[in-house]
């Protein structure tokens, strides 16, 4: 089993794509597991806060200009970025709202483990990621709003109970296990990434079953919906690579370039459903789905060798 965890690990980048594939040509294997996207997210973030202990999450609040820089980022020229693209690509309409939507959004849960994988700062990135959801209901329909005069309602009782059982109850259990029983989960840190990528594989059919039907049926309309969302993507590494600016600590730089590039698409579609707007808004947060968890292990493997 535990060379399989490694195998996975090594090889993530063919295997996402390869998990890609066949939620496009087998949706119903996807859709099965639909359902356990918010366990399966919940059981990553587990796995990924066994990696540190509260020491390291300490350190973290000590420096809180560090998350400030990560909010300016995430909602800053990420917004503007979406609603840039949205224009090119799409010019107005429905899908080009739902790319200033996409750019609005906070860091993806999913995160922390593509820093984990680069060897970044992976404490870092937990308590960004828990931190810009936080907010993201005070944010997003601001800043929705403003770049394109649509109003946002925002299901908050729901949005919070997703914080507290995917993000934060998990975080605060792994990492006082981490804590408490330290030199024991220290021994398995060589197979966390390695969980985490089955884990994120999981996700992946989770999220490509379903929406399937609804990528294939654009035709070949479906190849500029993925390229504003590789645009967006490859932004998001521009302007998370742009921290380089104000601190030379590579792990650091790591942990800004996935909290930047990685947008959590979920939301999109609860916030789209709670406002009554069209449901073809929350498209482009499908295809950014997909796109970003091709593109994210390779960058990870990428920066690992370096």
């Amino acid at each position: 089993m535990g060379r399989f965890i490694y195998f996975v690990e090594a090889h993530l980048v063919w295997f996402v794509i390869v998990v890609a594939g066949v939620g496009l040509l087998f949706p119903a294997t996807g859709i099965m597991l639909k359902f356990a996207i918010g366990p399966l997210l919940a059981l990553l973030m587990l796995i990924i806060s066994l990696t540190f202990d509260a020491h390291a999450v300490r350190i973290v609040f000590r420096k809180p200009s560090r998350q400030l820089l990560a909010l300016g980022l995430v909602y800053g020229p990420m917004s503007i970025a979406g609603w840039l693209t949205g224009r090119l690509f799409f010019g107005s309409g429905p899908l080009a709202a739902g790319q200033t939507l996409l750019g609005t959004l906070p860091t993806d849960v999913s995160s922390p483990l593509l820093v984990l994988m680069a060897k970044g700062n992976v404490a870092l990135a937990a308590v960004f990621n828990a931190v810009n959801t936080a907010l993201c209901p005070f944010i997003v329909p601001f800043l929705f709003l403003w770049l394109t005069g649509l109003q946002l309602d925002v299901p908050l009782g729901s949005i919070i109970l997703e914080l507290t059982l995917i993000v934060l109850l998990p975080t605060v259990i792994g990492v006082s296990l981490r804590t408490r029983f330290s030199a024991f989960f220290a021994r398995h840190d060589s197979a966390y990434a390695g969980i985490g990528s089955i884990l994120y594989l999981l996700i992946l059919l989770a999220v490509v079953g379903p929406n399937a039907t609804t990528i294939i049926g654009y035709g070949w309309y479906a190849f500029v919906i993925a390229g504003a969302a590789l645009c967006l993507n490859l932004i998001g590494y521009l302007v998370g690579m742009s921290s380089r600016l104000l601190t030379s600590d590579r792990k650091e730089v790591i942990t800004y370039l996935f909290t930047v590039s990685k947008k959590e698409f979920s939301i999109a579609a609860a916030f789209v459903a709670a406002s009554g707007l069209p449901s073809e808004i929350a498209i482009p947060a499908a295809f950014f789905a997909v796109i970003q968890m091709i593109t994210s292990p390779i960058a990870a493997k990428i920066l690992a060798r370096h």
